[in-house]
């Protein structure tokens, strides 16, 4: 059976309750409450970073790098899995205090909505990139 993709409207608590939990408590910088929407063992993915796995290490990390960060969501994909978990990929822009690039979360929730893995991509070329790091 393969798996069915629905379009998703920008209204993310009627795609997945987690995933809209994860960019609003983000947003508010409640980073603890970020980190504790992951299972036990669920990893981050960041860009140029190595995975970084279990709860006390994302909000460590979200801790850190995060600060003055605003995610907001553009556009959502779901799917849901026969054996009951779901990958909803995102696309929107994060906006920090010296710059704004597009960006791809691609979440994978556990039946038990959870948040297994989200694996965050820029999407940016590198010549924008290289534009970035110069400020």
């Amino acid at each position: 059976m393969r798996p069915q993709t629905a379009e998703a409207t920008l209204d993310l608590a009627t795609v997945s309750p987690v995933v809209e939990r994860y960019f609003a408590q983000f947003n508010a910088a409640d980073y603890r409450a970020v980190a504790m929407l992951f299972a036990t063992d669920g990893v981050l993915v960041a860009p140029f970073e190595e995975p970084i796995v279990g709860t006390d290490a994302i909000y460590i990390y979200l801790q850190a790098e995060a600060r003055a960060m605003r995610a907001t969501p553009v556009e959502a994909d779901i799917t849901t899995h026969p054996n009951g978990t779901q990958q909803v990929v995102v696309k929107g822009r994060v906006k920090t205090l010296l710059f704004s690039v597009n960006v791809r979360w691609s979440f994978v929730v556990a039946a038990a909505n959870k948040i297994q893995s989200v694996e965050i991509k820029l999407l940016a070329s590198l010549q924008e990139l290289i534009q970035l790091d110069r400020g």
